[in-house]
């Protein structure tokens, strides 16, 4: 067991103007599980490379664990799975792979293919296994989940649980809740270390978010009343001040006067104080400001149809044969393993050309809006991106605001953004849009927790017309009211 400490930690990166971090100081022991959590932008990866020192920070990080980042940088991905665990883990007995391998679910055939040949979920477990294999070392690992199933989530999460000394950046609330016992949190205001899961911490977050929301409410209700007071109190010394004049006991209607201006002072004393103590308060609120989705109401019930419907690549069909109605009011999550044509599902109802067998039937004038895995094609600047697309330029910025993007984000190519970031960009048009259905794609991969359940309560409020693929599993189950397995 050793501390990890960060002292007076202060870094932004050359094309900024504000910090990223500002004399930050914390610690985290060595064996603990820590999970990651904060709004997109906020600084996760950007900590997990300081950690790695590939920038120059103020401050000091001090630590006697040598650090491994997942996801690793294979070199050679048409080398031999085997061959790229020795680069990883030069050290380890082919035996103890094998093992390690056997935890998560992978066939030891792996190691004997081409990495390149392997599927991403499949390349993530094996370096993942390879990685804890490096003892002594303090794992760094960012977002693991994004190309993994349902299945291989919760795989992954038992895996980890077993494990300890790791930082883990994920945004999968079942997930994360699975495997770890701290949480380190980059809150608007600050970063707090804190024992527990992810479902505690934010039990806790929110119990204080109320309490400061209700302190706000009562001091903003005082100094209104104390403001009101001061100026009572300062007319009527300026009242015993003015009937001095012609009086015949001056002393004593001067000695009323000042100790009224006296009072007036303490009301605006205290008036003071509790407009900075109101001040300190909600500096970390997250979800103040909710969203807004205007959807449109078809015509008639049903919606969409499919019947015996096989997406088919290369003369293969993709999965058995599927049936389903859209009915309006419908929340349908498609659900099935990587690769069984969930994303195909979603392209037909929206009009690409793919071979499939089967019959869909959509109904007409059927307005859909689209949200896609793919978000490779995000290019320009917002203002454009949004012209483009015919939305509301205002609405569609307003948006971004609430789901943590800052202004000065607004005057980058979009390129330039997270992973993170584009997924909300693309969210943020589809919310935009007045449509009869919602087709979104896995949209929650790289979008923080909070960005979640803001999105969950937007939907639950709102009940658009929707299909989706989706693997965290707390959203699914919270806005699903169908699940179509595929």
């Amino acid at each position: 067991m050793s501390i990890i400490r960060v002292e007076n930690l202060t870094f932004s990166y050359p094309t900024n103007y504000e910090n990223i971090f500002d004399n930050v100081s914390f610690s985290i022991d060595t064996d603990w599980k820590l999970g990651f959590v904060g709004r997109n932008g906020r600084g996760k990866t950007t900590f997990l490379n300081l950690l790695q020192g590939k920038y120059e920070y103020e401050g000091n990080i001090v630590s006697s664990v040598k650090f491994d980042y997942f996801p690793y940088s294979v070199r050679d991905k048409s080398s031999l799975t085997e061959d790229v665990l020795k680069e990883v883990c030069p050290t380890t007995e082919e035996w103890r792979i094998i093992r390690e391998l056997s935890y998560l679910d992978v066939d030891c055939d792996v190691l004997y293919r081409p990495f390149c040949t392997l599927s991403n979920g499949e390349q993530t477990k094996v370096l993942l296994a390879a990685l804890f294999l490096n003892e002594g070392h303090f794992l760094l690992i960012d977002e693991p989940t994004n190309h993994l199933d349902a299945r291989s989530r919760e795989t992954l999460s038992d895996y980890l649980r077993k494990k300890k000394s790791f930082i883990l950046v994920s945004h999968d609330r079942c997930f994360m809740d699975g495997c770890v016992d701290h949480i380190l949190s980059i809150n608007r205001a600050n970063i707090e270390v804190q024992s527990g899961n992810l479902s505690s911490f934010l039990t806790n977050f929110e119990r204080q978010q109320d309490f400061e929301r209700r302190e706000n409410d009562r001091l903003k209700t005082d100094i209104k009343r104390l403001q009101e007071s001061a100026k009572q109190t300062s007319h009527w010394a300026d009242l015993i001040e003015a009937s001095k004049i012609g009086a015949a006991d001056k002393g004593a209607i001067g000695h009323r006067a000042a100790k009224m201006a006296k009072r007036a002072k303490v009301i605006e004393a205290r008036q003071q104080r509790e407009i900075e103590q109101k001040s300190k308060l909600l500096k970390n609120a997250e979800y103040e400001n909710t969203l807004k989705l205007s959807p449109l109401v078809y015509r008639s019930e049903r919606l969409v149809s499919f019947a015996e419907v096989s997406p088919v690549y290369d003369g293969k069909v993709v999965c058995p044969p599927v049936t389903f109605e859209i009915k309006r009011g419908d929340r349908i999550a498609l659900d099935g393993k990587n690769g069984s044509g969930k994303s195909s599902i979603l392209k037909l109802l929206c009009g690409q050309e793919i071979m499939h067998t089967g019959e869909v039937n959509i109904g007409s004038n059927l307005v859909i809006s689209y949200v896609p895995q793919d978000t490779s094609h995000l290019q320009g600047t917002l203002k454009d991106f949004a012209a483009s697309n015919k939305i509301d330029e205002s609405l569609f910025k307003t948006i971004l605001i609430k789901t943590g993007f800052k202004r000065l984000q607004f005057e980058k190519d979009m390129s330039e953004f997270s992973e993170g970031q584009k997924k909300k960009t693309l969210i943020a048009k589809s919310l935009c849009e007045k449509a009869h259905l919602y087709v979104w794609d896995e949209p929650l991969n790289y979008i923080d927790i909070y960005s979640r359940m803001q999105i969950e309560d937007l939907l639950d409020e709102c009940r658009p017309t929707m299909i989706f693929v989706e693997h965290d599993k707390a959203f699914r189950d919270n806005i699903a009211t169908n699940i179509i397995k595929l």
